[in-house]
């Protein structure tokens, strides 16, 4: 009776959803594959081109080739970094230790601040203790380059030890009191024992951290909006500049979008059969 019923009203509560991804979603994706291939200024005007805007990416446009390599530069350290420090925290707030609740919720409050909010906070902070060595931000890529991990690690570090909490406090106590009375010191264990556990918890930070890092363009906005010179520009940003500042160019931003789609899908189904593979060796 009860699935007649299921099957019964099934259309009903999944085609609203249905019908809104499709037209949220679907259809502007479809329609951003086809204008990549066009010359346009809005999306009544498009003009079939072929592979030009694609062509035009590697061959006009310098800026594209260096958003990438920065972007991907920003993502190793900022993953390395999160995923580190955030598992080293949790480990010490699954200790017995007084105030613990506070400490967590201290260390997530940052990732509820909007990133462009967040960017300007840093901006100021950042700028203000550059000051006295007389730099700024701006003086260089290499300092954009820092300041946007500091900012990315503040606002993510929080989020990604609550995920490594639940996943340690999910290890069978029974487990580590056999590997201690097994003789294993605090190095084996979190070797053989913990981070093999944790592994599900790993996966998921790892593709959080690693596709919001490739994807970042609030922070980058605000703290250096690209400068100097689009040289601390990441590939999101690249994307809005190339699309919205300059004349002639939508369908080459629009191109540059689908590219940065496919790079950041491949790379996160990578990343995720990697780490997945790991889960099902332990």
């Amino acid at each position: 009776m009860q699935n007649k019923m299921m099957k019964k009203y099934f259309p009903v509560f999944v085609l609203p959803t249905l019908l809104a991804f499709t037209i949220g979603f679907i259809v502007p994706f479809i329609m951003g594959v086809y204008l990549s291939f066009c010359k346009f200024t809005t999306v009544t005007d498009a003009k079939f081109v072929g592979l030009q805007n694609y062509v035009k990416i590697f061959t006009e446009d310098g800026t594209f080739g260096h958003a990438l390599w920065y972007t991907t530069a920003f993502t190793v350290v900022s993953v390395v970094l999160i995923n580190v420090i955030g598992f080293a925290v949790a480990l010490l707030l699954t200790k017995k230790i007084k105030g613990t609740n506070v400490f967590r919720t201290v260390f997530f409050m940052p990732n509820l601040i909007g990133g462009i909010i967040l960017g300007y906070v840093w901006q100021l902070l950042l700028n203000g203790l550059l000051l006295q060595i007389n730099k700024t931000l701006t003086y260089s890529s290499v300092y954009g380059f820092w300041g946007l991990v500091i900012l990315m690690c503040w606002q993510q570090i929080g989020y990604m030890m609550i995920i490594y909490i639940a996943g340690i406090q999910n290890i069978p106590g029974e487990l580590i009191e056999a590997a201690q009375i097994d003789g294993a010191n605090k190095g084996q264990l979190l070797k053989h024992v913990i981070i093999p556990m944790v592994m599900p918890s790993i996966t998921i930070c790892t593709f959080l951290t690693l596709t919001n890092s490739f994807k970042l363009f609030d922070q980058n906005l605000a703290l250096t909006n690209g400068e100097p010179s689009n040289m601390s520009e990441m590939l999101a940003l690249n994307i809005y500049n190339t699309f919205y500042g300059r004349t002639g160019w939508e369908g080459v931003g629009q191109a540059k979008a689908v590219i940065f789609f496919i790079l950041v899908g491949a790379i996160a189904m990578i990343q995720n059969r990697l780490t997945r593979s790991k889960e099902v060796q332990q």
